[in-house]
């Protein structure tokens, strides 16, 4: 049987409300961050587990009476409204019912009872289940459920998209203990201020973990504070600093445990419910969240062996595909790398017509791409890391070591450091060859490619090509270009300001989770070019040929354009590139 994936749902719609930006709004003006980053998440996890086996819980009381009256400073800090005592802010609280007929809809149970926090009801299933269980959330105080006997492992989301998964296993180096019953007690003596769990001062959790290593238990460290032991990280200082907060550490431990018997009324076997795309489809309506439900109605349908169908009110769209979520490494070498980018290296046109001459671009794959590379010049820049992305859920990404130092002005856009790439880092030809790879099977399927300011990218891509690849004509592999920087200025001419992708993305009300990060930068840039078909019905008309004729024309004229005002402005031996789609 699959396994139960149990969601964190309140730590999962904090982290979407406070790191998907608010100018996501639906047609009443609310914003919907909030629930578009958890509905991603839930088709992302029905997708890495090929299940549907997932459970929504909830907090039906953020700060249960049975752990004030433990500690009464439990969470006190955060009480945002004293009256109502809600630590939720009005912008958040608005989207939970939204969410809430989004995942009943998708036939996702949510799970909560009166008294107690979604952990609890985490607890009490993970102990429960008969299967596997995969918690999914960035609480670190659930790494205390880990359990290697019951198979119950963790799900944190991390910088970038990417995912930790963490097992019993994984603590001794992760943290530096044994198995869930140490971390709980490491967790005790390093406190968390966010939840007004005060720790032991001074102790931190290096020092926690020696501690627990060299005694074995919190009451052992207790016990040896008392009787004098000054061996095993126990200095006179930290001796008597647990000794004067011992009170307080016990109560932590019992504030911290989760119950395991709470009557949550569902029954695990039964998982998954039915879903209903027709309410799905209802709860979607002017909630500008139709992406992320399109994204979940693909991944329950994938899961039930149907083919999905987009919605009829859905924009036109990529078909989504498999594609491997890699971190830290080149993906998988391909079979057949050079017999497949030989087919295509004789000297040709760029890009790939639409045979037939009238399909619509929009209705193409569309797959955004990105790089992020060691400098701004296109001739010098190395490739750092790449992404190839069709949704928020289907993600190729590479990391390369370069071969040269990662300048600190790179390093500080892209947050990537020289030994951080050369340790994790694939060999910059294996990463170029697999990039091409993808290009010419993308370019044979007709698919169209796009990214803002993607010239740029495609030279850099050239440049590395010749250095690494030389007997690859990466001009012949290109597919049809969407170009979003091109094509959004020739759309919105004089729009004042700043065209970056932060500012575009904000322009068109788009998402943008990491500024340069690959992969983010490729998603915003996917969405962007269905906004700007959107714009302009007859941009979104024109075939994969005409499209790329079109921002060739309009490449050049905008850089003829660019070129006149600044040698007016005194610059007049100025320059402007107006090549496409590279320099």
């Amino acid at each position: 049987m699959k396994p139960l994936v149990l969601l964190d749902t309140p730590a999962l719609y904090y982290r979407a409300f406070y790191s998907v930006p608010d100018s996501i709004v639906n047609d009443d003006g609310q914003p919907v961050n909030a629930v578009r980053g958890v509905v991603d998440t839930v088709a992302q996890m029905i997708r890495r587990f090929d299940s549907a086996r997932v459970v929504a819980t909830m907090d039906a009381d953020w700060r249960p009476a049975f752990r004030t009256a433990i500690m009464p400073e439990y969470k006190a800090a955060r009480v945002k409204d004293e009256e109502a005592g809600t630590e939720i802010p009005p912008e958040l609280a608005g989207q939970l019912p939204i969410l809430g007929r989004v995942l009943t809809a998708a036939g996702i149970p949510i799970a909560e009872v009166a008294g107690t926090e979604a952990d609890d009801v985490i607890a009490t299933m993970a102990a429960e289940s008969r299967t596997p269980v995969v918690i999914v959330s960035p609480d670190r105080d659930l790494l205390a459920l880990l359990d290697s006997d019951s198979d119950v492992s963790v799900l944190r989301p991390r910088k970038g998209g990417e995912w930790e998964a963490l097992s019993e296993a994984d603590l001794p180096v992760a943290y530096g203990v044994p198995d869930g019953t140490r971390y709980r007690e490491l967790a005790a003596l390093r406190g968390d201020p966010s939840d007004g769990l005060p720790g032991a001062p001074g102790i931190g959790e290096k020092t926690a973990a020696t501690l627990l290593e060299s005694f074995g238990s919190l009451d052992a460290i207790i016990r040896a504070a008392k009787s004098g032991v000054k061996t095993g990280g126990l200095s006179p200082k930290r001796a008597a600093t647990i000794i004067e907060v011992e009170d307080t550490l016990h109560k932590t431990l019992e504030v911290m445990r989760c119950l395991t018997d709470v009557d949550h009324g569902i029954d695990l076997e039964t998982i998954p419910h039915t879903a209903d795309f027709t309410a799905l489809e209802a709860a979607a309506a002017g909630q500008n969240i139709r992406r992320s439900v399109d994204n979940l109605t693909s991944a329950l349908q994938s899961v039930d062996g149907s083919r999905s169908t987009p919605s009829a009110e859905a924009a036109p769209g990529p078909s989504v595909v498999s594609a491997s979520t890699l971190t830290g490494a080149a993906g998988p070498r391909s079979s057949g790398v050079t017999d497949t980018i030989g087919a295509v290296n004789a000297k040709g046109s760029y890009g790939a017509a639409d045979p037939s001459g009238a399909r619509p671009w929009i209705r193409s794959r569309l797959v955004g791409f990105d790089l992020e590379t060691t400098g701004v010049e296109p001739e010098t820049a190395r490739i750092v890391t790449a992404a190839f992305v069709d949704s928020a859920s289907e993600v190729r990404t590479w990391l390369a070591d370069p071969g040269i130092e990662i300048p600190e002005a790179a390093r500080a856009v892209h947050g990537i450091t020289t030994e951080y790439a050369q340790a994790n880092g694939a060999a910059a030809v294996d990463v170029i060859t697999e990039l091409c790879t993808t290009f010419s099977a993308l370019r044979d399927e007709d698919a169209v490619v796009v990214g803002h300011n993607v010239v740029y990218d495609l030279s850099v891509m050239a440049a590395e090509v010749a250095r690494h690849r030389p007997d690859i004509d990466f001009p012949t592999i290109i597919p049809t270009i969407i170009d979003t920087f091109v094509v959004d200025k020739h759309i919105d001419p004089y729009r004042r300001g700043k065209r970056t992708l932060i500012e575009t993305a904000k322009t068109y009300r788009i998402e943008l989770l990491d500024a340069h990060d690959a992969s983010a930068d490729a998603l915003a840039a996917l969405d962007i070019s269905r906004a700007l078909a959107e714009k302009s019905t007859e941009i979104a008309a024109l075939s994969n040929a005409e499209i790329m004729a079109a921002q060739g024309d309009w490449k050049r004229s905008q850089a003829a354009g660019l070129q006149s005002w600044l040698r007016k402005k005194g610059n007049a031996d100025a320059v402007v590139d107006g090549s496409w789609p590279m320099s």
